[in-house]
């Protein structure tokens, strides 16, 4: 089994020893305080850098990833959202990428059967697994809203309310059953992940290309699940408590309260390191797939020409400017020529007589 994953693994575990310690010691204003603004303000600097690192990059070319016939002759069926040739048509590609995944639902994968035929299998459970994680993380993301707001927004109070299960309270005030209500997102969420890893661990075509960097944010993202649940759940912790240290950092007057337990440190420290590690991993791709040139651009190279702008007049040497001074050295070697020489009247006569005596 790759062993790569078990560096990521002892990361968090070293990241949750860490933070655990320092919140028994006394240390609760650096690991509720100061390492969540340095992982923000890293996140913002690091996140801004890529995106215009990405943005200066040159496109001259039109190089969008094709997967139907291009717009050609008016009898031949124009596939719009895999070759699209206007801005509309590049919009819905995109909008279809971005919300479902569409690319990763057509992905397929190769396996060998009966022992040398090949069969291509579409990878449905990857693209839903992939689904189910981005869409539970949004989710739990806007959840969060309502401990960096007052008042909190109506849509987050409502996406709590549908997000939660045995919430019968919401119906009925006086039924106390299920209280707290059962987050789905936070299961499904936790759920995602744990197919992610499974699969790059025992899938032996993933596990070979992955990297500790591929498994590192998803043991993060486990992490910060996991502590989520137990605070809400098991280790139950003081939610006004918690309410107040997150108002602190959002109004930049932060305080340390009573009776936030080591859980929820433990818990911000990972969301602060996944933060800050974020504009250097592949997560990037939260931006890069806005100003990916192989989605973002029309397929039109057969209706028009495009040019590189940054071509400019640079001194070449052709072939026929080589065989012209060459061309000599070329025949005596034995290299064909596209032109050969040109006789002088002088030469003739000597190839005239060259050829009698080959005659006698």
């Amino acid at each position: 089994m790759n062993s790569r994953y078990m560096f990521s693994l002892i990361a968090v575990i070293v990241l949750f020893v860490l933070a655990w310690a320092g919140a028994a010691v006394g240390l609760q204003f650096v690991f509720g305080v100061i390492i969540p603004y340095l992982a923000l303000i890293t996140f913002l600097v690091g996140f801004a850098y890529k995106v215009v690192g990405w943005s200066r990059s040159a496109v001259p070319f039109r190089i969008p990833t094709t997967g139907g016939q291009q717009k050609s002759l008016p009898w031949i069926k124009h596939s719009q959202l895999d070759c699209p040739t206007n801005n509309m048509q590049v919009i819905a590609r995109m909008a279809l990428e971005i919300l479902t995944f569409r690319s990763l639902f057509r992905n397929t994968r190769m396996r060998l059967k009966e022992g040398s035929k090949l069969s291509y299998q579409l990878e449905i459970f990857l693209w839903v697994g992939a689904l189910a994680f981005h869409y539970a993380f949004l989710t739990v993301i806007i959840r969060h809203l309502r401990f960096f707001t007052e008042p909190v927004p109506f849509f987050v109070t409502l996406l709590d309310n549908v997000d939660s299960f045995f919430r019968l309270e919401v119906l009925y005030p006086n039924f106390q059953f299920g209280l707290p209500g059962v987050s789905l997102s936070s299961l499904v969420l936790l759920a995602a992940v744990a197919y992610l890893v499974t699969r790059r661990l025992f899938i032996r075509q993933v596990r070979y290309i992955s990297m500790a960097s591929d498994y590192f944010p998803l043991f993060l993202i486990f992490g910060i699940a996991l502590t989520g649940i137990l605070m809400r759940y098991f280790t139950k912790i003081d939610v006004t408590a918690a309410k107040e240290l997150t108002m602190g950092l959002v109004t930049f007057r932060p305080t340390i309260p009573e009776g936030v337990g080591s859980i929820f440190y433990i818990h911000l420290f990972f969301v602060s390191v996944l933060l800050a590690y974020f504009p250097f991993s592949k997560l990037m791709h939260l931006a890069g797939i806005f100003l990916s040139p192989t989605r973002n651009l029309r397929t039109d190279t057969r209706a028009k020409r495009h040019i590189n702008p940054w071509n400019y007049p640079v001194p070449v040497h052709t072939y026929e400017e080589y065989e012209d001074e060459f061309r000599d050295k070329m025949i005596e070697a034995g290299l064909p020529v596209v032109k050969m020489p040109m006789k002088t009247p002088a030469e003739e006569p000597a190839q005239e007589k060259s050829q009698g005596k080959d005659k006698e």
